[in-house]
C-alpha cells in the first residue's frame, strides 16, 4: 500500500510548488483515512466532508477538498489549524487523477491507524530524503530517535521536545510505551515548533497516531510557549550551529553562562536544563563541535554543565546518519540527579549502510549502547577498551572539559597482531563454522563412495 500511494502522489510532482508538496500528498491521505474510519474511529467527520462527497457534487474539486478539510478541523478540536487547505489552485486534471487513485485505498478494520501510521512515516521519510538539507529540518533518523527513547525509557510521565520538528520523538516514545504494556495516557506529549508548516506536520501525526499533545507554534528562544513546565523526559534534534536566534543575554536560562550570538547549540542545552523537572533526564543530538569547541565562552559553558553534575552521558555517533547534513553528530544525555562522572560511549565505528549515502544503527547497536548507559545508572558498568568508559571529574578536568568520548575510552583490545580482539573472535568463529560445514561435506562424500563399494 505505501508504494502504491508513494507512486500515486507522484502525479502531482512538478505540478504543486515543492514546498507544498508533501502537506498536500498527507492531508489528502489523511481525509481518507478519517473518512473511512469515521464510523467508529477517533474523529468526526461532517456530511459532505466524507471521501465520496469529493467527487459527487458539482464545482471545483480543489475548492471542495479545501471545504472538506475546514469541516473536519472544526469538528475535532485537535486537528485546529493541522490540515492544509492548498488544493483549488493547483491542475484539477492531475489532481482529480489522483483522488480516484488514492479512492481505491481502503483504512478499514482494527489495524487501520497502525497503517495509517505507517504510511505517515514512510512519507515522512521519503520527502525528507527527496528535499535533502531541508527534510533535515522536520525529520530526524528513526534509528535516532529509537535509541533516544531506548535509553532514556519514557514509561510514564511529561514528554518535551522544543523544536519537534513532525513529532517523530513523540511518535517513538508512544511506540516504547505500547510496547511495554503501557497506556497511551501513560505520557503527556508537549512541543514547540517555529516553522508553521512544519508544526502543522507535527500535529497531523500526533492525530494519525491518536496521540493527544500540547504542540504550540512559535520560537522557542524568543517565546517560550511552557513556561511552568517542569518535564520527566526531554527528546531533542535541534538545529545544528544555528546563528539566526533571538537572544536575550538576560534570560534566566542562561545559568551556566550566556550563549554565543552566532552559535545556539548551548542555548538549546540550557534550554531543556531549565524544563527538566528534579528527576528529569534529557537526550539531545547536537553537533560535534558543542564536545569540544571553546570559541565565544562555550567551553566555559560546557565546563559549568559538568561541574555542576548535570551531564551523565556523551555518545559519539557514526558518520552519514543524518542525510540532511554531512556534519557529524553526537548525543548529550543530561541528568537532574547530580553525577560525579560521565560515561563516554564511542560508537563511530557501528551501524550498517543500506546505501552508498546512508548508515543506520541496527537494532542490536542501540541494544549495545542503551545497555551501556543503562548498566552505568544500575551501578553495574564495566568499562569496554575501544567502547565505552565511566571517567570521573578530575579526569575530565584534566582534559579541560572536552567531552569527546575517544579521548576517554582508548583503544579496542587487540590481539598480538594487531587485529581488534572482537574482529578476531568474530572472524575465527566464522572460520571454525566453515570448517565444521567442510568436514560435514567430506563426510559425506565418503559415506557416499563407501556405499558405492559395497554395491
Amino acid at each position: 500500500m505505501k508504494e502504491v500511494l508513494w507512486k500515486a502522489a507522484d502525479k502531482l510532482r512538478g505540478s504543486v510548488d515543492a514546498g507544498q508538496y508533501r502537506d498536500f500528498v498527507l492531508g489528502l491521505v489523511f481525509l481518507k483515512y478519517v473518512s473511512d474510519s469515521s464510523g467508529g474511529g477517533a474523529f468526526q467527520v461532517p456530511d459532505g466532508a466524507r471521501w465520496e462527497d469529493l467527487t459527487a457534487a458539482p464545482g471545483s474539486l480543489g475548492e471542495r477538498i479545501d471545504s472538506a478539510m475546514d469541516a473536519v478541523m472544526r469538528a475535532n478540536p485537535p486537528l485546529d489549524g493541522a490540515l492544509p487547505k492548498i488544493f483549488s489552485g493547483v491542475d484539477q486534471r492531475r489532481l482529480g487523477e489522483l483522488v480516484q487513485l488514492i479512492g481505491q485505498v481502503r483504512f478499514g478494520g482494527k489495524a487501520a491507524r497502525d497503517v495509517l501510521g505507517e504510511v505517515y512515516e514512510y512519507f515522512l521519510e521519503k520527502f525528507a530524503r527527496a528535499e535533502g538539507k531541508r527534510g533535515g529540518e522536520f525529520y530526524t533518523p528513526p534509528s535516532v530517535v529509537r535509541l533516544l527513547v531506548e535509553i532514556l525509557e519514557p514509561y510514564k510521565g511529561r514528554v518535551y521536545d522544543p523544536c519537534c520538528g513532525s513529532g517523530g520523538m513523540f511518535v517513538q516514545a508512544e511506540k516504547f510505551v505500547l510496547s511495554h504494556r503501557g497506556r497511551l495516557d501513560d505520557i503527556a506529549v508537549h512541543g514547540q515548533e517555529a516553522n508553521e508548516r512544519t508544526w502543522r506536520l507535527a500535529k497531523m501525526n500526533l492525530a494519525v497516531h491518536e496521540i493527544a499533545g500540547d504542540l504550540r507554534c512559535s520560537d522557542t528562544f524568543h517565546a517560550d510557549a511552557h513556561p511552568g513546565l517542569r518535564a520527566d523526559y526531554v527528546l531533542a534534534n535541534p538545529p545544528f550551529n544555528m546563528s539566526d536566534w533571538y537572544r536575550d543575554p538576560g534570560d534566566p536560562r542562561w545559568r551556566y553562562g550566556v550563549p554565543p550570538a552566532g552559535n545556539a547549540n548551548f542555548a538549546w542545552i540550557q534550554h531543556i536544563l531549565s524544563k527538566l523537572g528534579p528527576d528529569g533526564r534529557a537526550g539531545v543530538v547536537m553537533a560535534n563541535g558543542s564536545m569540544s569547541s571553546r570559541l565565544s565562552g562555550e567551553g566555559g559553558i560546557r565546563a559549568a554543565l559538568v561541574e555542576a553534575g548535570l551531564v551523565s552521558c556523551m555518545v559519539a555517533l557514526p558518520d552519514r546518519l543524518f542525510r540532511s547534513t554531512p556534519i557529524p553528530a553526537c548525543l548529550w544525555f543530561l541528568d537532574r540527579a547530580p553525577r560525579d562522572r560521565v560515561l563516554f560511549v564511542d560508537a563511530r565505528s557501528m551501524g550498517t549502510m543500506i546505501d552508498r549515502t546512508e548508515r543506520v544503527l541496527t537494532e542490536d547497536d542501540i541494544a549495545r549502547i542503551a545497555g551501556a548507559y543503562r548498566s552505568r545508572r544500575g551501578s553495574g558498568h564495566a568499562d569496554v577498551p575501544g567502547f565505552c568508559r565511566s571517567a570521573g571529574l578530575d579526569e575530565i578536568r584534566s582534559h579541560d572539559h572536552v567531552l569527546t568520548p575517544g579521548r576517554y575510552v582508548g583503544a579496542a583490545r587487540t590481539s598480538p597482531d594487531g587485529e581488534p580482539m572482537a574482529d578476531r573472535v568474530e572472524r575465527l568463529t566464522k572460520e571454525l563454522f566453515a570448517h565444521f560445514e567442510e568436514s560435514a561435506r567430506l563426510d559425506r562424500v565418503v559415506r557416499d563412495e563407501l556405499g558405492r563399494l559395497d554395491g
